[in-house]
């Protein structure tokens, strides 16, 4: 397995890092059983955030007595200095630690400067010694680069996979050349990549380690088996990749629920993608009697802008919700046949 550096911040691991937030959906038992496999099994890098309920507290139970043997990293959506403070101080809480790895600013709208109290915030914590690299996750690309070109930030955390763009591939060029450590997140597509090895091949060739989001132990072991058996990108899972990128090019929605929540209780995040996840998953879930009454409840859609205006990729999500609805219909009529 090949080992990445973080940029300036000088962290190295192997390039296979867990991502904490779908243990909040299992128990502290489990959650504790998964996170312990996954350091036996060579993972190092733990990321979770503030906002991903109890994910923290379950890393914390997993490794507050080993704390230097992980590097554990949180984030904050804090917008004032006083939230900052009170994010940073619960995350200290609740990991059951005196210091973080890595502190980030979560899912910004814009680069914070010198000048922005936010960015003092992450300063004075690293002389305080709370926490010893800063870092940034955004998910527009513009802000993304802007961050990569400002030399403020030790890390940026962004969306990345075989189905990125040219010009978000040109952006983790920039980190590197930059000395920022690129976190690839998403590197599933929001659940849309379904073949792991070819995801795991792809971010071989680049300078970037990719936080892998895991519920099941049997997720898990998947990504362990690439430790020691680590997949390239070869002809087959080229032309494999190749044909994926020609059927998902052009807008779709990632999964990613900044959207949300919609005021008419729609959502948006499965709704306004449901076309691919039929077509790309066991259709039969999809098909079956709640999604159904999910998918009916799209037609309540006032076309209010406010999914537009969260969206980070500026998605027409009514328009999206819509062409999404009149195609699970008539996939609901040919099944019916």
């Amino acid at each position: 397995m090949k080992e990445i550096t973080l940029g300036k911040s000088k962290i190295t691991t192997c390039q296979n890092a867990f991502g904490a937030l779908p243990i909040q959906r299992v128990s502290d038992v489990e959650a504790v059983k998964i996170l312990h496999r996954a350091y036996e099994g060579g993972m190092r890098f733990f990321d979770t955030a503030r906002d991903y309920t109890d994910s923290e507290h379950k890393v914390g139970l997993a490794f507050s007595h080993m704390r230097d043997k992980v590097f554990i990293a949180s984030k904050t959506i804090a917008k004032t200095p006083e939230k900052f403070w009170e994010d940073l101080e619960t995350s200290l809480s609740m990991l059951k630690t005196d210091y973080l790895d890595l502190y980030q600013l979560h899912c910004v709208d814009k680069c914070y400067r010198e000048d922005d109290d936010l960015y003092q915030c992450l300063l004075e914590a690293k002389r305080q010694g709370k926490i010893r690299h800063i870092g940034i996750t955004a998910h527009k690309l513009g802000v993304a680069e802007e961050i990569a070109e400002s030399g403020l930030y030790e890390v940026l955390q962004y969306p990345f996979s075989y189905l990125s763009s040219d010009r978000e591939i040109e952006l983790v060029k920039t980190c590197e050349k930059n000395d920022v450590g690129f976190l690839a997140m998403k590197g599933l597509a929001g659940g849309l990549i379904t073949n792991s090895k070819a995801a795991m091949a792809f971010m071989t060739d680049y300078n970037v380690l990719p936080i892998w989001g895991v519920q099941r132990m049997s997720e898990l072991e998947e990504w362990l088996s690439y430790m020691e058996d680590t997949p390239t990108m070869d002809e087959e899972i080229t032309e494999f990749i190749e044909e994926e990128r020609k059927a998902l090019d052009g807008e779709f929605c990632r999964g990613c629920g900044y959207c949300m929540p919609c005021p008419m209780g729609i959502q948006i995040n499965q709704c306004a993608r449901i076309h691919l996840m039929i077509r790309r998953a066991p259709a039969e879930g999809w098909l079956g009697e709640y999604w159904q009454k999910e998918m009916e409840n799209t037609k309540n859609c006032t076309g209010c802008g406010q999914c537009i205006e969260k969206c980070p990729y500026s998605l027409p999500v009514p328009d999206l919700l819509k062409e999404n609805y009149e195609d699970y219909i008539d996939v609901l009529k040919g099944a019916a046949k």
